[in-house]
């Protein structure tokens, strides 16, 4: 199973890549682990929260997530964590572990309007805004993974994105979307109207940041790389996931404000 988390704290680069946490998270039975690390000079950056998010964390694991989500827990002042399910009709390109990927990783948490049945969202994100995304950028990496449930108290996300432009989109739009004959203006009009069929043009989060994926000392599956199984949208229709990984750890006192 996969658990993403978003954390929050100073220096998560040097914690979230180091040797020691990889050997602890391996001991509670991880096997794989991709840490996205914030690149503040990148654009576009949209927050629900307070303060910037400093790294998302995906970790695979056999076994229960307490622990795991513990240890993530253990390198920042906050986190929120989801259990999930991937998917995704491009899925990244497999790296050495530990090797940054050469690409901008775009990462999005998606929430389901108030009002809109679940079923219903899925259905537009699938058939509307997945298909302009994949044409109106340079992406040559797309993973969607659905949120299964809540790993901490208050966690409201309905999905977590992550498209992989070159790592040129650091620079500015036109390295975003690529080679085309429709001018920045008309793309960027078609992605605005596919994100409102589905409710994404507002209480969203896109996170820009840089890709390390990792397998861990004990890891002995074979994938295509972390970030993606490939294949269809898992859809909320699909067989649940054992609920007892899905006990949520309660978060601090401190639990930043924003819409988790």
């Amino acid at each position: 199973m996969k658990l993403m988390y978003v954390v929050w704290g100073s220096r998560l680069a040097d914690s979230l890549l180091s040797k020691d946490l990889h050997q602890r998270l391996a001991a509670v039975g991880a096997t794989g682990l991709q840490v996205n690390t914030d690149v503040s000079q990148a654009l576009p950056r949209l927050a629900t929260y307070d303060r910037p998010l400093g790294a998302v964390v995906s970790v695979w694991t056999r076994e229960s997530a307490t622990a795991v989500t513990e240890l993530i827990s253990s390198v920042g002042d906050n986190l929120a964590g989801w259990l999930v399910q991937e998917g995704g009709p491009l899925p990244p390109p497999a790296t050495g572990s530990g090797v940054r990927v050469d690409a901008l990783s775009n990462i999005a948490l998606l929430r389901i309007p108030e009002g809109m049945h679940r079923l219903e969202w899925f259905r537009r994100w699938e058939d509307h805004c997945t298909g302009i995304g994949m044409k109106n950028h340079a992406t040559f990496g797309y993973a969607q993974n659905t949120v299964v449930g809540p790993l901490v108290e208050g966690c409201r996300v309905g999905a977590i994105v992550e498209e992989l432009p070159p790592t040129a989109a650091l620079t500015g739009a036109p390295a975003l979307c690529g080679d085309s004959r429709d001018g920045l203006e008309q793309r960027a009009a078609r992605m605005i109207q596919s994100f409102a069929v589905f409710g994404a043009g507002a209480n969203v989060d896109v996170i820009p940041t840089s890709r390390y994926a990792f397998d861990l000392p004990t890891s002995r599956r074979n994938r295509l790389s972390p970030g993606t199984t490939g294949g269809r949208l898992p859809l909320p229709t699909d067989p649940p996931m054992s609920g007892r990984f899905l006990t949520p750890v309660r978060n601090s006192p401190a639990m930043l404000k924003g819409n988790p």
